[in-house]
């Protein structure tokens, strides 16, 4: 009996795993200028370079790639909240969430706003994953945050309201990045308006965040 050598396993599991990014990735560039119901699987097929056939072997319907790409854009960001820790200072930990989030809404802005559409729908396809895996991060993020402020490295602040603020106020950059543009001439990709960004957010947050000495 023949057997298959790991490594062409190995091969065809990461040639299936890159056409299946392809696809994610045509599918969120789609799902993003025309919503679920305005991108076609035929339109999603024909960006990605496969077959309606090879595409639907992997996603057995529009909803269910739709789905797909939004759970693969809540993973990517909730990725740099997961790597917060107690044993951070504060500063570290919220000064280099700020950073990572505003560059994520510079490289990934068709993401952001995917996302954002969904949500001002009500969720209807998403409301599940929010409703458990999203609400038990935030939910042990904010006992990090808790613990910071009863050793007295953070002033009192309702943690929650704390990563609604951060996640609205780094997001802003890509959901509204043409009113940004147009009033600041500026955008993400210019490394000097990027910089200052990020600093300009830390500043604001990190300033009301931090104790203030005592006289």
């Amino acid at each position: 009996m023949n057997e298959t050598p790991p490594a062409a396993t190995g091969k065809r599991a990461a040639t299936s795993e890159a056409r299946k990014q392809r696809i994610r990735d045509a599918a969120l560039s789609l799902f993003s200028q025309f919503g679920l119901r305005g991108a076609s699987l035929d339109a999603i097929a024909d960006r990605a370079g496969v077959s309606k056939t090879n595409l639907l072997y992997y996603f057995s319907s529009k909803e269910t790639l739709y789905v797909a790409v939004l759970q693969q854009i809540l993973d990517n960001w909730l990725e740099p909240m997961r790597a917060i820790d107690a044993d951070q200072s504060p500063q570290e930990a919220i000064g280099q969430y700020i950073r990572i989030k505003v560059a994520l809404s510079r490289d990934r802005a068709e993401a952001s706003k995917l996302f954002c559409l969904e949500m001002i729908q009500g969720a209807p396809l998403l409301r599940e994953v929010l409703e458990s895996d999203l609400k038990a991060l935030v939910a042990e993020k904010s006992r990090v945050i808790e613990h910071w402020i009863e050793s007295g490295r953070l002033a009192p602040v309702d943690p929650h309201h704390l990563i609604y603020l951060l996640w609205g106020t780094t997001q802003h950059y890509a959901d509204f990045a043409v009113q940004i543009e147009a009033v600041s001439g500026n955008g993400l990709n210019d490394p000097a308006f990027f910089e200052t960004t990020v600093t300009t957010i830390q500043q604001i947050v990190l300033n009301g965040l931090l104790p203030r000495p005592t006289a």
